[in-house]
């Protein structure tokens, strides 16, 4: 199945065939060390019309000032996500957080302490489920509003009107339902392989991917449960700035062009 998706994409892209409006995908862009936003492959040429973004085009690389968006996938705390809170804190960054209801109810002090500490929490589903197997706009509103209900109920906030979808796995028709639920879909730019708990990279060779592979308008993806990542993130930081670059909001990643 995984073979056929991919197959079907790229021939796609070659032929220019369209895609149908349920076909699965899955979303990656390809890495470059020459530090130029990556270029969307034309097999996704469809997403801005459903209020997607991965990368904020007012920064072209030629002309754009040089900012970072800062995101984090976070589904539970193991003690690595308030380390993450306390550099941005230290460090007055600004982050975006698309969570799930196990973090909320776990962890509800610490959610609630993402939005007191001035950073945006999003939409990552009810249960991280494969949302390209959604098809009923019933089905897919319940796993965004049941998140944003249980988010209001247990720390008072409404929840930001941002979506991930779980594994970037979606279709063109999640992307409008997400659309007419008043939601912009946020994927990335640049990520890495940090997910994996039992298999975590070296921090040293950490750093270097990210800064090897940073462009200006990134939307950064981190899952905030990496020890690396915790590790790292402060002298992340302080190299970014370096080189020029400061932290932006989604808000600004979407706002319209002047």
């Amino acid at each position: 199945m995984i073979f056929f998706l991919i197959f079907s994409l790229l021939f796609s892209s070659v032929t220019g065939a369209p895609v149908a409006a349920d076909a699965a995908a899955g979303w990656y862009v390809c890495r470059n060390k020459e530090h130029r936003q990556p270029e969307l492959d034309p097999a996704f040429s469809y997403i801005e019309k459903y209020d997607a973004y991965y990368v904020d085009k007012k920064c072209a690389d030629d002309h754009g000032e040089k900012v970072l968006y800062l995101t984090f996938d976070a589904g539970y705390e193991n003690g690595n996500v308030a380390k993450i809170l306390d550099v941005l804190k230290a460090e007055r960054v600004p982050a975006a957080f698309f969570i799930l209801d196990h973090v909320i109810l776990s962890s509800p002090e610490l959610v609630a302490r993402m939005a007191d500490e001035g950073h945006l929490v999003c939409n990552h589903t009810l249960r991280h489920r494969d949302m390209s197997k959604i098809t009923d706009a019933d089905a897919f509103r319940y796993e965004l509003e049941a998140l944003a209900t249980l988010y209001k109920e247990k720390t008072g906030r409404d929840m930001a009107k941002f979506y991930r979808p779980p594994e970037g796995r979606f279709t063109e028709e999640n992307l409008r339902m997400a659309q007419e639920l008043g939601y912009k879909t946020i994927f990335w730019s640049l990520a890495y392989a940090d997910w994996d708990n039992n298999n975590q990279p070296d921090p040293d060779a950490a750093i270097k991917k990210l800064l090897d592979n940073t462009h200006p308008g990134a939307v950064i993806l981190l899952h905030p449960t990496s020890a690396t990542n915790a590790k790292i993130l402060p002298e992340l930081i302080r190299k970014w700035r370096e080189l020029g670059y400061r932290f932006g909001t989604l808000d600004e990643l979407t706002a319209p062009a002047e």
